[in-house]
């Protein structure tokens, strides 16, 4: 029955002290002003003011609903500024790329530096599925190369990647000039995360359409996987990126699988939330260090600036 427009108006009214002065504030005509005071007193069954007054002279009961939009229009403007004012979020942060922790927590604090208010909640763990949480508003925002269909969530590109075949130096698969085939791969043992097989790169675009089953080793953190590869327990396929460090020390060897298998990062949000200027300015940030930073990627930034400052 009252709405804001209602309460703006009555503030105008006793702020200025005239119907005319009143529309000059509200940026309407007097008329459409007095039609609208009209229309309110009509539904609630009372005077508001006294016509003709100047100033203007609230009726008992239109001093009550003066009171209340003093009351009610701050708290309207606080909610507002609280909805777009970033000093008052958090964000809360989860991974599914176990190894983008290397530079994630450098990234963090690139973006961090441009909004030193804003809190960073972090969740990481191979044992839950943090898109769920994504969509059920426990999580803001997940770093994961796998896009689901049908989930209402939107995923913003980070960068793209290879996932490289990782070698022992002494491994015979070394030595092989051609690319490396689905059945070169038959009889090895093929360490991998502790994640659902139809996550893993290789096996969805390699050897699942060849029909080859090498295998599968589970190892829990990157830095034990490496070590076995090196020990010749096993082979591995990681993200080009990932293991750069540990090729120029020598520990291991990287070749390209088959014709090379990309992959692409994203962070995934709740659709609708890609505008928001918090989100923004967390993606670009850490696009822009990655881009910067990392080896063996293919950046997508596409504008070299920061949003605005948070």
């Amino acid at each position: 029955m009252i709405e804001i427009k209602h309460l703006r108006t009555l503030q105008a009214l006793k702020n200025n002290g005239s119907l005319s002065a009143a529309a000059i504030q509200l940026h309407q005509t007097q008329s459409a002003i007095s039609h609208q005071c009209n229309q309110l007193e009509k539904k609630i069954g009372f005077k508001l003011f006294i016509r003709k007054s100047n100033p203007i002279i609230f009726t008992i009961k239109g001093k009550i609903l003066l009171q209340l939009s003093e009351e009610i229009l701050p708290k309207i403007q606080k909610a507002i500024q609280s909805c777009t004012d970033s000093h008052y979020m958090r964000i809360r942060l989860a991974i599914e790329c176990h190894s983008c922790i290397q530079w994630l927590t450098p990234a963090l604090k690139v973006f961090q530096k441009k909004c030193p208010k804003i809190e960073i909640d972090f969740y990481s763990d191979m044992n839950f599925n943090p898109q769920t949480f994504l969509q059920q508003g426990k999580l803001d925002i997940v770093l994961t190369s796998e896009v689901l269909p049908r989930s209402n969530l939107f995923y913003m590109p980070i960068f793209d990647f290879e996932v490289r075949l990782v070698l022992s130096p002494d491994h015979p698969l070394v030595l092989k000039e051609n690319n490396i085939t689905p059945q070169d791969l038959a009889s090895e043992i093929l360490m991998t995360y502790p994640v659902q097989r139809d996550r893993l790169d290789i096996w969805k675009y390699f050897l699942q359409p060849s029909g080859i089953m090498p295998i599968f080793k589970n190892v829990n953190n990157t830095l034990l996987l490496i070590q076995m590869v090196s020990a010749k327990m096993g082979i591995a396929a990681l993200p080009h990126w990932v293991v750069e460090n540990f090729e120029r020390q020598g520990l291991i060897i990287t070749k390209r699988i088959g014709n090379g298998i990309w992959g692409r990062l994203y962070a995934a949000i709740r659709n609708g939330e890609q505008k928001e200027l918090v989100i923004q300015n967390f993606v670009h940030s850490i696009r822009l260090h990655v881009s910067t930073h990392l080896q063996f990627i293919r950046s997508v930034l596409k504008k070299n600036i920061f949003i605005k400052k948070c």
